[in-house]
């Protein structure tokens, strides 16, 4: 009994911390090999090609055409992480509105272009990529893809940064009807 107690004597806090993240280590162990706990491979459920579109609001712009073009890539960065160049399906680009109140008395209020920001302007940048498809949504570059995602979008004359503002998983067969639904008519050049 003397030789127990000089044992727990000798016994530290340190010691117990070890032994408890051993035997929690091994609990995880355990329950991932049996199937209990799903690690992350086993939670994609698919891979499918996605089209997003990132938000610039606000975008300053002098220059006679845009310098972001449909057709052209983009290299992204993701929560300013970069992650690799994307392809650019669409770009909108519409100069900056006001809401004015109107004298007529069919429209309580009109909207027109903003005369004193000439230059300003909100874009539209519609990318794609492959992703990885999960219960929580579609993950690209190690990130879930979900509105409101900062991005920054880089080219060799820009950097721009944006938001997610719509997220579209398509398969193969629905690769051609996203192709036609796309407008772009409202390309600024």
């Amino acid at each position: 009994m003397n030789k127990f107690m000089e044992l727990i004597k000798k016994f530290k806090i340190v010691d117990a911390i070890i032994i408890i993240f051993v035997i929690v280590a091994l609990c995880v162990g355990y329950s991932t090999y049996k199937g209990y706990r799903q690690t992350a491979d086993k939670q994609i459920e698919a891979t499918s090609k996605v089209l997003f579109n990132v938000y610039l609001r606000g975008v300053t712009f002098t220059g006679e055409k845009l310098p972001i073009v449909k057709g052209d890539k983009t290299f992204i960065s993701i929560r300013n992480v970069p992650y690799s160049d994307l392809e650019i399906v669409d770009v909108k680009a519409d100069k900056r509105k006001i809401v004015l109140p109107s004298l007529n008395s069919k429209r309580v209020v009109i909207v027109v272009e903003d005369a004193s920001m000439p230059d300003l302007y909100d874009v539209v940048v519609t990318l794609t990529d492959t992703a990885k498809i999960t219960k929580d949504g579609a993950v690209v570059g190690g990130n879930k893809i979900k509105m409101g995602l900062p991005i920054t979008l880089e080219g060799a004359e820009y950097k721009f940064t944006g938001s997610v503002s719509d997220i579209k998983v398509i398969d193969a067969v629905d690769n051609e009807v996203i192709n036609k639904e796309l407008n772009t008519t409202d390309d600024v050049q």
